[in-house]
């Protein structure tokens, strides 16, 4: 029988006790007599300046996708790498320069919720996970109508927010936030590659199309690359940019304007469930064998349609993640470990979750050596984390732009090819983070205006 810790220490220090913690101990007096129970209870007294020393692990809120049509390909993998990182920052399993258990010798508490919904109700569980879950930081959010959402709901309540994976470029050129860091590069590193290889790899490329979801996502993905091809080839025409709702899934009369155009080359940033229907559903038309598709979120669906992605496709991962991350140490024990944990190579998603997570390791370190190992406060932490350098399974990321507080990373595309049925990636060119992200304090579609001039 074990004896509650709140009895314990409220008896010794002759605190008040409730009704049932009385009744508690009038049984055990009866069962185990009252000489031995005071002996036990001194005791355990003894050991209460232990108990009270003990440090309460950080609790982190992570917010992804756990259901509906982002969550399969995007979500889950996520919350899986946020899973899998945690246990081993905790076990001190994670190789060099994280190998010291949790955040600073601290334990991790990790507070799941789902992305899923409204963006009122993103928010009103971003204001649940604080008020009343009580987390120290939280990391997450997929969808970039979630984080522009909740951005400023964390400077009101000043916590700590560190977006994982959202793309919209408006984040931090649109506004400056103390509370909130971004540890992927946006949708500009996106586009501006796309175009770069577009040219690079089809020269010959004179009319472009694209079908972008119609969000903030969507649209800042398809303005950039647009730009992009024009600032690249001039004269450059475009035949139809069309822009279907979120998760319609359906895209049958959209492709068919599509086919009717004829272009050289089709953009398209969609992600999750419209991806995969897009491809499943363009493919047999002929749409991929006609025009040169470009999928800028398109490692997502890599594992999962495998060769149903027509050879010739350009395939980006957001970054240097996925298929293209470099055969680093990190990255060696993080696919190694997910593959053997979830039975599936990690796509870019799983990427930007551990990205967001070591970064923000290597920040709160970072704020408690400078604190002479005390644990810091959340100023101390953000102090740290702006203008961060720091290591990744990706490589290295920067937190060069947004006054410290929005990474820099280079990009990659490749193309796919079917060899002895299995899908293979051919034609593979790296960007560096200075190629296609903005100087600092340069709004993006300014930088692709000026010819991407530094």
């Amino acid at each position: 029988m074990s004896i509650p810790l709140t009895l314990v220490q409220n008896l010794v220090r002759g605190a008040p006790v409730n009704f049932n913690q009385r009744f508690f101990f009038s049984f055990l007096r009866v069962l185990c007599g009252e000489r031995f129970l005071i002996s036990l209870l001194l005791c355990l007294g003894s050991l209460a300046p232990a108990w009270a020393q003990q440090q309460a692990p950080i609790r982190i809120g992570v917010v992804t996708f756990l259901s509906g049509p982002g969550a399969g390909p995007m979500g889950i993998p996520g919350r899986n790498a946020a899973e899998l990182t945690f246990d081993a920052l905790d076990a001190g399993t994670v190789p060099a320069p994280y190998q010291a258990k949790g955040f600073g010798g601290i334990p991790i508490e990790m507070v799941l919720i789902d992305e899923a919904g409204s963006t009122s109700n993103v928010v009103t569980q971003y204001r649940n996970l604080v008020d009343s879950r009580s987390v120290d930081m939280v990391i997450g959010y997929i969808s970039s109508g979630s984080c522009m959402a909740v951005a400023p709901i964390a400077e009101e309540l000043k916590i700590l927010t560190v977006i994982f994976d959202c793309g919209t470029p408006r984040l931090f050129e649109d506004a400056s936030y103390k509370y909130v860091f971004r540890t992927a590069s946006d949708a500009t590193m996106d586009s501006v590659a796309a175009a770069r290889y577009v040219r690079e790899h089809l020269p010959n490329a004179t009319r472009i199309a694209g079908i972008n979801q119609n969000y903030s996502w969507g649209q800042d993905s398809w303005k950039d690359f647009e730009a992009s091809m024009k600032a690249l080839a001039p004269g450059i025409e475009v035949t139809t940019s069309q822009m279907p709702k979120l998760f319609s899934s359906q895209y049958g009369s959209e492709i068919s304007v599509l086919l009717a155009g004829n272009p050289d080359v089709i953009h398209s940033s969609f992600w999750g469930g419209d991806l995969e229907a897009f491809i499943l559903q363009a493919a047999p038309r002929d749409l991929f064998s006609r025009s040169t598709v470009v999928l800028t979120t398109g490692d997502a669906q890599l594992s999962n349609l495998g060769t149903r992605i027509p050879d010739g496709t350009i395939i980006g991962a957001r970054g240097p993640h996925g298929v293209f991350a470099p055969d680093n140490e990190l990255n060696r024990w993080f696919r190694k470990a997910y593959e053997k944990r979830y039975g599936t190579p990690p796509p870019f998603a799983a990427y930007h979750m551990v990205q967001a997570i070591l970064g923000t390791k290597a920040a709160y370190e970072k704020a408690k050596s400078a604190a002479n190992g005390k644990a810091p406060g959340t100023d101390q932490v953000i102090a740290a984390f702006q203008g961060l350098s720091y290591e990744t399974p990706s490589g290295t990321t920067k937190m060069a732009l947004g006054n410290g507080h929005q990474g820099i990373q280079p990009m990659v595309y490749g193309m796919t090819k079917a060899v002895g049925g299995k899908l293979t990636m051919t034609n593979v060119t790296r960007y560096a983070a200075e190629q296609v992200n903005p100087p600092e304090g340069v709004k993006s579609e300014d930088w692709i205006k000026s010819g991407f001039a530094h």
